[in-house]
């Protein structure tokens, strides 16, 4: 005896007449919760403890037994979450490489999410497929590959900077050993198996060697010259050391954009040593890469076309929703590793009649298509606006560094390479450097005037500012550095 499904009212997909009205409905709701939350809180961030913020969203039963109805949960969510969110979109909101999402990309966001394609298989994916593999043949382009260049779309840098190592790994096993990982485990020798980048690069850097099961003791890091870039010199003296080791570097991640001072590596002093060592070589471009949209800047990536295999990430210059990261290869044999043949997502005869599967390409298997969105940003701005917005980022930068550098009180630690810019507030008692830059990262934060990043240079607190906002201007600039001197001096004048 079958019994009659009980849902609310209205439809439940957003299919047929009925259904694409709700949809649109429910797209404006939320449109308009978003505008409520951010009038609400009036700043980049709450000025509201974190516990305080917690209590707000501990307010909402998360699983009720009956539904309250779709408008007023959404209303619910602009008081209790958006409103006590930060905001990327505020100029003042600049202390990570966390961009504010484009008009453009949340539509095509909204479109992906309506479609709900999964990319393991072509019967989840249909046209989703087919985005998001010529969308990674244009970027193939864009780097300088020919047409054996390959990629997938992944979360972003840290799943990819994964993949390079996990491929170099497999790449030195197969060629001097013929030992295929994948089926056999580590290889007798993989103890004497180095990974190398900068003192600068990104942590994920050593996860991915932890995971792979080489230890992070096999990260040697590359020291690096006052701005922050690889330092071939000292290249040179690390692979002498690891000759008379008798140590086997495998992978050489280089880094274009590091993510405290945007630096970028030598890449043609780094591919030649490469090269001539038959060493796989990662570039992480999780950052830098958004210069390859630039005519002005573009140039700053010369070698990129020399690696084996490049990290881009477009939820930071891109300006797309969390999550849309990119994996790249010059040649898509590199993907062997992992290969995979199931029988209910690529059968062999379905790939034969052309019904292609993007499974062996990627360590996931669910996996939406974050492609498109990136392809409607593409297509509705173009690559010259996109650029544009690059190097206006990067004048933004150089506008703080030229402001800083006239306040006796303030010390950059770097020359702008990108659109970050590290400094610190120097106190008449520099023994208190620390403890005011510390505090006045908090303060601003607590009280949502401004989000300010903080890191480490020599042991020492300094300040940073992220300029990912193509829509701020030299006028926000400076006065987010006003708030920020204003700040460290009334936190020096308290005993």
């Amino acid at each position: 005896m079958s019994t009659l499904l009980k849902v609310p009212s209205g439809p439940l997909f957003a299919t047929g007449s009925d259904g694409s009205t709700a949809h649109v409905q429910a797209l404006a709701a939320a449109a308009r919760a978003v505008a409520a939350g951010v009038a609400a809180r009036g700043g980049p961030a709450p000025a509201e403890p974190p516990d305080g913020v917690d209590a707000a969203v501990a307010e909402l039963n998360p699983l009720p037994a009956d539904g309250v109805g779709l408008e007023e949960v959404l209303l619910e969510v602009a008081t209790a979450v958006v409103a006590r969110s930060i905001d990327p979109t505020h100029p003042a909101c600049a202390a990570h490489l966390h961009c504010p999402p484009l008009v453009a990309a949340l539509a095509g966001e909204a479109v992906a999410a309506a479609t709900n394609a999964s990319l393991d298989s072509w019967d989840q994916a249909g046209g989703g497929a087919a985005v998001e593999r010529h969308l990674v043949g244009e970027l193939a382009r864009l780097i300088g590959w020919g047409r054996a260049a390959d990629g997938v779309f992944t979360p972003g840098g840290t799943q990819s900077n994964l993949m390079g190592l996990l491929l170099a790994r497999d790449h030195a096993a197969r060629t001097t050993l013929g030992w295929d990982v994948a089926a056999q485990g580590l290889p007798p020798d993989h103890g004497r198996y180095r990974v190398l980048c900068s003192t600068a690069a990104h942590f994920s850097v050593s996860r991915a060697a932890a995971l792979l099961g080489l230890g992070e003791a096999a990260v040697v890091p590359v020291g690096t010259d006052p701005n922050g870039r690889m330092d071939p010199a000292a290249l040179d003296k690390v692979f002498h050391r690891l000759d008379a080791q008798v140590l086997r570097p495998v992978a050489m991640v280089a880094t274009a954009g590091t993510t405290d001072f945007g630096s970028i590596d030598p890449l043609v002093c780094i591919s030649e040593r490469t090269r001539s060592r038959n060493i796989w070589l990662h570039v992480d471009a999780a950052y830098g890469a958004g210069l390859l949209l630039s005519d002005r800047h573009r140039w700053q990536l010369d070698g990129l076309s020399a690696a084996d295999s490049v990290a881009i990430d477009f939820h930071k210059f891109g300006w797309q929703p969390i999550t849309c990261g990119t994996f790249l290869v010059r040649d898509s044999a590199s993907f062997a590793p992992l290969a995979r043949r199931v029988a209910y997502l690529n059968a062999s005869e379905d790939e034969a009649a052309g019904y292609e599967s993007l499974l062996g390409k990627s360590l996931q298997t669910t996996r939406r298509c974050d492609a498109l969105k990136l392809l409607v940003t593409f297509r509705a701005l173009g690559r010259r606006a996109l650029g544009a917005m690059v190097d206006h980022c990067l004048s933004l930068a150089r506008h703080a560094a030229a402001r800083v550098a006239r306040e006796p009180r303030l010390e950059a630690a770097h020359t702008p390479t990108l659109s970050t810019l590290v400094f610190r507030y120097l106190p008449d008692d520099r023994a208190r450097s620390d403890l005011v830059n510390a505090a006045t990262r908090r303060t601003l934060l607590a009280g949502g005037r401004a989000v300010v990043g903080r890191t480490e240079v020599a042991g020492h607190v300094h300040l940073k500012l992220t300029f990912l906002n193509p829509a701020a201007t030299p006028t926000d600039v400076d006065t987010l550095i006003d708030v920020v001197l204003r700040t460290c001096c009334q936190l020096e004048a308290r005993p």
